[in-house]
């Protein structure tokens, strides 16, 4: 498993932007997925972004066009780039990292597997 420190969260207003990261500990960052996900209050974690060991990426339908991932394996660091934040984007956010999951697999991922963060506020307001 993995270490995970999320930082970056804010109250900004809507339309505007905010860039999340997450570094995580450990020599072996380039062989994991990392995944975004979120939790409102009173409402389940959901599935944000995920980018696989190879690269490849997913977004659910919601953020699609405004959220970019991103990964820079030198610095053992995810990204999310988050721009014309909505206020149904307030939740808290967290990091999640799992081994040679696929994209696809990421998004199924629970709290009952794989590595995640404490989590960042990001708080937008109307």
């Amino acid at each position: 498993q993995v270490q995970l420190v999320e930082s970056g969260g804010g109250l900004v207003q809507a339309g505007g932007s905010l860039r999340l990261s997450c570094a995580a500990s450990g020599r072996t960052f380039s062989t994991y997925t990392m995944g975004w996900f979120r939790q409102a209050p009173g409402k389940e974690r959901e599935f944000v972004a995920a980018i696989s060991w190879s690269g490849g990426t997913s977004f659910t339908d919601s953020v699609k066009g405004r959220f970019t991932i991103s990964r820079d394996n030198a610095k053992n660091t995810v990204y999310l780039e988050m721009n014309s934040l909505k206020p149904e984007d307030t939740a808290v956010y967290y990091c999640a990292a799992e081994r040679w999951f696929t994209t696809q697999a990421m998004g199924g991922l629970t709290t009952a597997g794989g590595s995640w963060g404490q989590g960042t506020q990001v708080t937008v307001s109307s």
